[in-house]
Order: C-alpha cells, then sequence, then structure tokens
C-alpha cells in the first residue's frame, strides 16, 4: 500500500508532480482523497453511518470512521474513488448515485505521520440492509449507525456518547454506545462542517 503512487499539489490544489503514499506522509505532501457518508431514513428516523477501522491498520485502528474512504492514485479522478465502497463495504454503486458535497482541504500531523488531504466528500443515501455489506477484512472490522441527531449533538452539543448498532466482518451484531475520543482525529471543523452540508440536505429532502 505504501507503494501507490498519488499525485501531490501545492496549497492551492495545482498539481506539482507525484509521489508515493509512503513518502506523501512523510513529508507532508497535499494530496486527493475520496470520502463518502452514507445516511438512511427508517421509521422516520435518519441515520449516519460508519466504519469500524480494522485493529490491524497502522493509523487509527479500531476507531470509528468515514463510512468510506481512501486516497486517489494518480491514475484516478474523484469519481473512480467510488472503488473504495466496493473494496471496503462489498456494494456496488455508481458515481452518478453520490451527491457531491465539497472538497474539503485539511491536515491532521502526527508523530509518525502528516496527512495534508484535498477531500472530495460525496453523501449517499443507502437503502441497503446491514446483511448486504460484505466488509474488507483487512480494512473494516465493522459497520454501524446511530441516529444523525445523536451525532450531531455529540459533536455540536452536550451529549457524551451514542449508541451505534451494526455488524462485525464476520456478521456478528454490535450494540453499544460510543464516545467522541473513539472516532478517527479528524479535524473538529471537518466533522462539522459535514453535519452542516448533511442536514441542508436532509432540509431539502423534507421539501421536496
Amino acid at each position: 500500500m505504501n507503494d501507490e503512487v498519488l499525485t501531490i499539489f501545492n496549497d492551492q490544489q495545482q498539481r506539482i508532480g507525484t509521489a508515493s503514499r509512503k513518502e506523501v506522509h512523510e513529508k507532508g505532501y497535499w494530496h486527493e482523497a475520496f470520502h463518502c457518508w452514507f445516511i438512511s431514513r427508517e421509521n422516520d428516523i435518519d441515520y449516519i453511518y460508519f466504519q469500524i477501522r480494522s485493529e490491524q491498520k497502522q493509523d487509527y485502528p479500531g476507531a470509528l470512521d468515514i463510512t468510506a474512504a481512501g486516497h486517489l492514485l494518480h491514475t484516478e479522478a474523484a469519481e473512480d474513488g467510488v472503488r473504495e465502497i466496493h473494496e471496503e463495504l462489498g456494494v456496488n454503486i455508481s458515481f452518478d448515485e453520490l451527491l457531491p458535497l465539497d472538497v474539503f482541504k485539511y491536515e491532521v500531523s502526527q508523530p509518525h505521520y502528516i496527512d495534508k488531504e484535498f477531500a472530495h466528500v460525496f453523501l449517499y443515501y443507502s437503502s441497503h440492509s446491514l446483511s448486504a455489506f460484505t466488509l474488507q477484512q483487512e480494512e473494516v472490522s465493522g459497520l454501524v449507525k446511530a441516529p444523525f441527531s445523536h451525532f450531531c449533538e455529540l459533536w455540536l452539543g452536550n451529549q457524551k456518547e451514542l449508541i451505534i448498532e451494526g455488524i462485525t466482518n464476520e456478521k456478528e451484531p454490535i450494540h453499544r454506545t460510543a464516545r467522541k475520543s473513539e472516532f478517527a482525529p479528524h479535524p473538529e471543523a471537518y466533522y462539522k462542517t459535514i453535519i452542516s452540508f448533511i442536514r441542508q440536505q436532509l432540509h431539502s429532502a423534507e421539501k421536496a
């Protein structure tokens, strides 16, 4: 995976060359990523979905994270990112089914890891049952959902935890509470921006 070749950019998202994934994170080069958040509506409740990262992952093992996400290779455009959905979740979705939200520029620095991304963020209205997902063993240990309103309260309000439910990659049920500290350490501004975009889309859908 560290041998993957990515396009690198300056901070104005102008292409300046290519580098290996390993070098990108060692030297803190700007690069592009694909993020897709799944939501659904069940019994008049809006849900948001998170993957649970595999315990074998080098970065943020076991953390709750974006439903499906990954780096865009130097040969790929944003629409090619749908392969991440198929690889990680085992469902086939076309790019035309995704709703583009924005390109979010952010950076996270860890002692061994500098992540500077132009993240192409998309939303997908899912009607899949949990049993329809086949999770990628090496990457994803579970897929869970929580009421979107509770997720909002966790990041924007006073709620300290939320109830998540879903399945492991062995199709075993998950039902437990989760705290903010269990989420992948994307910048708080990222989570707040995602919440704002999803709220706008849900409000527009209700008015339509």
